[in-house]
């Protein structure tokens, strides 16, 4: 196993290849204009409903599906593409640049947990998602811990079927997937668990989340009867697969912050060359100038680290939770310095329905607090230093 990590981080031309073949495919299919009118076309269906009705494009989703995109973490033994992580960290952080409305990052969340769990159950939902499903996972615990408390198995029949009685809380993108990868406690420990999304006995019931470019949800488990099959992790050893996947999540989200953040700085400094006022371009004037560098730099420190966590993922596994954790916290300050220098750059305009900024602002909100935001990175941090 490699002590060090290698030139560019392990991004090399195959890397580059899928990068570029999704971000072609973007946008070509995802562009800021689809975006708009399928998620921002009007107030009032977006909020006014009471809930978030997160649309989506599901021919998208099966284009990306048709390209690999979805199964590029799964092994190659279960049929995937298995690419390294920062392959993986590089298709996240073009969904975040065109702040996609799709099961996509959900679904690369669940496929690094189950790769994580060496089971025949494991094996068969990453055969699920190498052949185009879109999974989700379930288990969190209400102050986004990954330890899991609300959801409780128990043991009946002969075959050992397991029974799902609780509630997990915030699933992401629940209403776009096919099934869940469900963490739940028994008395031997954490198991984890494939559950449909259409179960007898599971409800979804959806929160409503200002972000409108995904959905979140609570799973409402009313015993749920699974069968013996469904076990992807046997009690006990789910919170090993948890722990062991957490680097390769956090890096995820905070790739999807860099893409985010990559739009509002490119299109900050595009309405600054092009604005113009006091018979100038709004870039001529320094206290435009300078907060838009500074976004620019602060972008380049949190992708150094994205890409230097997602290297440690594929090379150095001892140190990955650390450099994950660094990576999420610099991705989670970027974004909200971004997103609010990219609002206040624009004027009055920024803070209007009709300016795209307010769908990426939402997003950023969202990420930056999923799975922890940068003081809880920082306080797991210290603890790792101690």
């Amino acid at each position: 196993m490699a002590t060090t990590q290698p030139r560019d981080f392990g991004f090399g031309e195959e890397e580059q290849m899928v990068r570029d073949s999704v971000a072609r495919y973007l946008a070509d299919n995802a562009g800021i204009e689809s975006l708009r009118g399928l998620v921002a076309s009007d107030p009032e269906k977006a909020y006014g409903s009471g809930e978030n009705p997160a649309p989506w494009n599901e021919q998208t989703w099966q284009g990306l599906v048709e390209l690999g995109v979805s199964s590029l973490a799964v092994p190659e033994s279960n049929g995937g593409a298995g690419m390294k992580m920062v392959a993986v960290a590089a298709v996240a952080e073009e969904a975040g640049r065109v702040a996609l409305p799709s099961p996509l990052v959900a679904t690369l969340v669940a496929t690094c947990v189950a790769r994580e769990a060496d089971s025949p159950g494991a094996a068969e939902l990453l055969g699920e998602i190498a052949a185009g499903a879109a999974v989700s996972l379930a288990g969190v615990r209400a102050d986004g811990d990954w330890q899991v408390e609300t959801v409780t198995i128990t043991i009946h029949g002969s075959n050992d079927a397991p029974v799902l009685s609780g509630e997990a809380t915030f699933v992401q993108d629940a209403r776009k997937a096919g099934s869940f990868l469900v963490a739940a406690r028994a008395e031997a420990g954490v198991g984890l668990y494939r559950v449909a999304a259409d179960a007898p006995g599971l409800t979804i019931a959806p929160d409503r989340i200002v972000d409108l470019t995904r959905d979140q949800a609570r799973l409402k488990f009313n015993g749920v009867e699974l069968d013996a099959d469904c076990v992807v992790a046997p009690p006990g050893q789910g919170s090993e697969a948890l722990m062991a996947a957490l680097p390769a999540v956090l890096v995820i989200v905070a790739a999807d912050m860099c893409g985010a953040a990559e739009w509002q700085m490119q299109t900050t400094a595009d309405y600054a060359r092009t604005r113009v006022q006091f018979d100038h371009p709004l870039g001529f004037f320094q206290a435009v100038k300078h907060p838009t560098v500074n976004m620019m730099l602060d972008i380049d420190r949190a992708r150094s680290l994205v890409y230097a966590a997602a290297c440690a993922v594929d090379c150095e596994p001892a140190v990955a939770e650390r450099m994950a954790r660094m990576a999420k916290a610099a991705a989670s300050d970027m974004a909200g310095f971004c997103s609010g220098r990219s609002v206040q750059l624009h004027g009055g305009i920024g803070f209007t329905w009709e300016c795209d900024l307010h769908l990426y602002f939402k997003r950023q909100c969202h990420n930056q607090v999923l799975y922890g935001d940068a003081g809880r990175q920082r306080d797991k941090l210290a603890a790792l230093l101690d």
